[in-house]
């Protein structure tokens, strides 16, 4: 998992209320489960087929 600051001004110098942070870093969050997932689900189909070949 990669570590990353969150830069607490926004575009005009105004610093981030702490929701906005919030729903960047919740945003971020689920990118990288998805992300996570899409891994696991192919790795997973990948054992599957290699198991059916092995019984087949």
């Amino acid at each position: 998992m990669s570590e990353e600051t969150v830069p607490l001004t926004a575009g005009a110098g105004q610093p981030k209320g702490l929701l906005q942070q919030m729903e960047e870093l919740m945003a971020a969050l689920n990118a990288d489960l998805s992300a996570l997932d899409a891994d696991l689900q192919g790795a997973e189909g990948s054992v599957r087929e290699a198991g059916e070949e092995e019984a087949g």
